[in-house]
């Protein structure tokens, strides 16, 4: 049985966060033999694109044009959400991340072995935001004009994420 964690966080004047949908967390989501290759595979199969693999960086920021997701192919982290005042999760190998557009992140701590891969939904394409270096309305003003996906990157069109995010 799949357990989704969802995380509603508020624009702290520095990290705009999303006024109407939550961070969503799929526990274990991915089976423990997802290499980075079949999460690529995967997310693209369910037209979730521009896809990377790396860990995340270790500096508050967020993205004003797409939404993304995270699939935790490798070790575990600490990452940051919702800006310097938001909440810490604990994610490991198996976990998947979906961020809504203007969402802070930030990894605090990581086993060597820690690795994900992301990707964007369709049409997006992603900027790179740092908390505190952007002009704070109009990055709220784009997140609002973030569509949502046609597809949850990982169970397809008729995905659990559809039952979060309206």
């Amino acid at each position: 049985m799949l357990i989704i964690d969802n995380y509603h966080f508020k624009d702290d004047c520095r990290t705009p966060n999303n006024p109407s949908l939550p961070l969503l967390v799929y526990k274990q989501a991915l089976d423990s033999h997802h290499t980075p290759e079949a999460c690529s595979e995967l997310f693209q199969s369910n037209e979730w694109h521009g896809v990377w693999v790396n860990g995340v960086y270790p500096y508050h920021h967020f993205h004003t044009t797409a939404h993304e997701v995270l699939g935790v192919v490798g070790g575990e982290g600490s990452i940051l959400m919702g800006g310097e005042n938001g909440k810490t999760l604990e994610v490991q190998k198996g976990d998947v991340l979906i961020i809504p557009a203007g969402v802070g992140h930030k990894k605090v701590l990581a086993s060597p072995d820690f690795q994900v891969v992301g990707a964007y939904p369709s049409g997006q394409s992603a900027d790179l935001m740092k908390t505190g270096e952007q002009h704070h309305s109009k990055a709220a003003a784009n997140i609002q004009q973030v569509k949502l996906p046609r597809t949850d990157p990982i169970y397809g069109k008729k995905g659990p994420m559809f039952d979060h995010w309206k």
